[in-house]
């Protein structure tokens, strides 16, 4: 089985020596991804581009191999070939026919031929002579240059004749390694997880953090799309997948922080986080999926003012992307699906959020804010290898009432903002109020033989954080949804 693989064209305008090591590090990147199907697969290096061959035959395996290619930074196409020793052009024509002649039958058709060597004819012969052998040989539609129903791809080097059977579109960009490692703060959305796709395909080997708000299930779904998008598109290399626990965080800022401002100081902090996660792991730029305009703490002036925070680059491939082109990208690269499961967290939401954020009065909010809390956070960061998210974790069942016994006490978790514009009353049950970023350090204080009803506006926060109390040890808690 053999495959002639095509560089990405803006490898092969790069100078000598950068094109060769980039040549080589996408051999050394194949042979990686290969190595579960064929651990002695061959490649060698040509000019402008590869050839690999497998000693191992079958469909099966065949697939396989066209699976993982198409799926690799830094190749631009790859043809499924046969090598075969010619003298003459009627010897390229009698293989063609070997090759062809059935597929042509009622086709239109035409001959394209790339030549490399010191022949007695060029391209333009070849294509001609075998083109009009083909024609009178087998029951053809016709010669047709433009737009036939079957292409027939000779390519000729020396006295080798590569004989195509198949042409299949790589994923282009430049191999992993050859750019810079990045940082992607994962969120685990539409956005996070297209931004990172395009630094894989661009070449840099993409690590991922995730600040974790107070979501077990969340968190989840964030190691889940991590690892898949590594799995498909980076598997050449090992990364790291770092967990950061935020619920301090976000207590601080939804206590200390004013309403208005409290979207640009979270962003803020995790941009604090990353950069510091980022030069423990010696990395020096940051991926973000923000794009201009989608939310309040995205315009061009809060962006600016969230960018001074660190000096650490921030890189937002997407900032100038139209949402809906980046859901269709989501799906073209498989990670629309997790997107779509992906719970919402709704915490910390400003009433009237800034637009535009001053950064002296960012900078005078946050000097009520704990930066104690910060650094245990950073501290408290979790690094583990991508490799280990394979295993899904099993996460607890919560149970959903619509209607609360005697002896149940019904939470509600909301913000007080919110709790205060609209009021739960339930008749005849008893309703407490305790906003969901008091719960980690306040739960235990209540009586242990009661059972506790969690309830929130849209069922996600509590249900978040019903799967969170239960990871803790707490059996006594289930889900308000009347």
């Amino acid at each position: 089985m053999k495959f002639i693989i095509k560089l990405h064209p803006e490898i092969t305008i790069k100078s000598k020596s950068v094109r060769r090591r980039m040549s080589k590090i996408l051999q050394g990147n194949i042979r990686n991804v290969l190595r579960p199907l064929d651990e002695n697969v061959k490649i060698r290096a040509d000019w402008d581009k590869l050839v690999l061959r497998s000693n191992i035959e079958g469909e099966a395996h065949r697939q396989a191999m066209i699976g993982y290619l198409s799926h690799i930074p830094g190749i631009q196409a790859f043809l499924e070939v046969q090598e075969i020793r010619f003298s003459t052009l009627d010897d390229i024509l009698e293989h063609a026919q070997a090759m062809y002649g059935e597929r042509l039958a009622g086709k239109t058709f035409c001959v394209r031929c790339k030549r490399r060597g010191q022949q007695t004819f060029n391209s333009l012969d070849v294509e001609r002579y075998v083109g009009g052998g083909l024609n009178q040989r087998c029951n053809t539609g016709g010669v047709r240059l433009k737009d036939p129903d079957l292409q027939v791809n000779l390519e000729i080097d020396e006295d080798r004749l590569y004989l195509i059977s198949e042409q299949h579109p790589g994923l282009g960009g430049f191999p992993i390694a050859t750019q810079e490692s990045v940082l992607s703060l994962m969120s685990g959305g539409y956005d996070s997880g297209v931004a990172s796709y395009q630094f894989i395909k661009r070449g840099s080997r993409v690590h991922y953090c995730f600040f974790n708000l107070g979501g077990s299930e969340h968190e989840a779904g964030v190691r889940e799309v991590s690892h898949y998008l590594w799995k498909k598109y980076g598997s050449s290399h090992r990364v790291k997948f770092i967990a950061v626990p935020f619920e301090g965080v976000v207590t601080e800022i939804l206590e200390k922080i004013d309403s208005s401002h409290m979207g640009v100081v979270l962003k803020r902090m995790m941009m604090r986080a990353g950069a510091a996660v980022a030069q423990r792991l010696d990395i020096q730029a940051l991926v973000t999926g923000e794009s201009m305009g989608q939310v309040s703490s995205q315009t061009v002036t809060n962006l600016n003012v969230i960018d001074r925070v660190t000096d650490t680059l921030i890189l937002r491939p997407l900032i100038a992307a139209d949402k809906q082109d980046i859901i269709d990208q989501a799906r073209h690269i498989g990670t629309a699906p997790f997107a779509e499961k992906i719970p919402e967290y709704c915490g910390v939401i400003s009433q009237k959020p800034t637009i535009k954020a001053k950064l002296g009065k960012v900078e005078a909010e946050e000097t009520n804010f704990d930066f104690g809390v910060l650094d245990t956070a950073i501290q408290a960061s979790f690094v583990e290898d991508i490799r280990n998210l394979a295993k899904p974790r099993v996460l607890p069942s919560v149970e959903f009432k619509q209607e609360a016994d005697e002896l149940e006490v019904i939470l509600d978790i909301r913000a007080p903002e919110e709790e205060e514009e609209a009021p739960l009353t339930v008749e005849g049950r008893q309703v407490v109020h305790m906003p969901f970023f008091k719960l980690a350090h306040q739960f235990a204080e209540l009586d242990p033989q009661r059972t506790y009803l969690l309830y929130c506006a849209r069922g996600v926060m509590s249900r978040l954080q019903a799967i969170h109390l239960k990871e803790q040890g707490f059996d006594n808690v289930k889900v308000y949804r009347p």
